[in-house]
C-alpha cells in the first residue's frame, strides 16, 4: 500500500527545525546530533525536508495505525544525506480525522 494523498505530503517548517534539527529539543535533540553529524542543519533543511517527502512518496507503507486524530502510516526507507551516505529512516505520517493531506509526525533512524 502506498500513503494515500502522498503527492500533497508536507512537513511544518518548525517540525524540521524546532524538532528533527533542534540540538535543545527534549525528544528532537537527539535526532538532531544524527542528523547534523551527517550534514544536515538548519540552512539546508529543504533539503532534509524533500528527503523526507521522497520516502513518503516513494516508499510502501509498512503499518497503519488508527488514533482519535487521525490514520498514522510508518514508512521506511533511506534518505540520502548531504555527506552523500544513505541513511536508514523510518517516518510517521498521520492523515487527521477530517483531512486529506499527510502530514510527518516523526522521523528516526532505523
Amino acid at each position: 500500500m502506498v500513503l494515500p494523498h502522498r503527492e500533497s505530503a508536507h512537513i511544518p517548517q518548525t517540525k524540521l527545525t524546532g524538532y528533527l534539527l533542534s540540538e535543545t529539543h527534549p525528544v528532537g535533540r537527539f535526532k538532531a546530533r544524527l542528523l547534523l553529524a551527517v550534514g544536515y542543519d538548519a540552512a539546508n533543511a529543504q533539503v532534509l525536508e524533500q528527503g523526507l517527502i521522497d520516502i513518503a512518496r516513494e516508499e510502501e507503507v509498512t503499518e497503519t495505525i488508527s488514533t482519535s486524530y487521525g490514520t498514522m502510516y510508518v514508512i521506511d526507507g533511506t534518505l540520502q544525506t548531504p555527506r552523500g551516505t544513505g541513511l536508514q529512516m523510518r517516518t510517521v505520517w498521520i492523515i487527521a480525522s477530517g483531512e486529506s493531506r499527510p502530514q510527518l509526525v516523526t522521523a528516526y533512524p532505523t
